[in-house]
């Protein structure tokens, strides 16, 4: 059993039943899914930078990853319905909580002059956005075959209804925020 799957269902459950005073234990959130996501604006001038990504998207998440395309014509992009644009991966159970848990512990203090992650990341119905600036923070990538500097977008989707509720999930599981004095 992961580590963080452990530490949910013996301590977090109970912590966030305790708070919001919850009539059913199906109530009581949690994580479905984590969406990783990587655009790549330059795939339609070099289609290897593209494969190069969906390669390390795969490394890291453990999971292959499938390949985004275009769903309209922009002109101003040079870009054409049906282009390939990006790369994404969904992640459920146990492969979920593998990443969760080596984000929270490996990755995020491996990023430059880290000072924890903004609680304004929230959409309003208990999701959480996070933004990556370069996939070098994880340990499955060598530094050395890195082509180019990529970010990726971390969706945690949960079942939470309110953006407190996800907090107070997120908390609960590692998740580094940062206190409003350090920003």
């Amino acid at each position: 059993m992961n580590r963080l799957v452990k530490l949910y269902k013996e301590e977090v459950r109970g912590k966030l039943q305790d708070s919001f005073k919850y009539s059913s234990s199906m109530e009581i959130p949690k994580v479905e899914k984590i969406v990783v996501n990587i655009g790549i604006g330059d795939a339609k001038d070099n289609p290897k930078y593209l494969q190069r990504a969906q390669e390390e998207l795969t490394m890291v998440t453990a999971q292959h990853a499938l390949i985004t395309k275009a769903k309209r014509s922009v002109a101003n992009f040079k870009l054409r319905e049906g282009m390939k644009i990006g790369c994404f991966v969904t992640l459920r159970r146990q492969k979920m909580y593998d990443f969760l848990d080596r984000l929270i512990s490996v990755g995020l203090p491996r990023v430059r002059d880290f000072r924890g992650i903004s609680e304004k990341a929230f959409d309003g119905r208990g999701n959480f956005n996070l933004g990556i600036t370069e996939q070098l923070i994880f340990p499955e990538i060598p530094y050395d075959k890195v082509e180019k500097i990529r970010g990726m977008n971390v969706t945690i989707v949960t079942s939470a209804k309110t953006d407190m509720e996800a907090k107070e999930l997120l908390l609960g599981l590692g998740m580094p925020f940062s206190r409003p004095e350090d920003m």
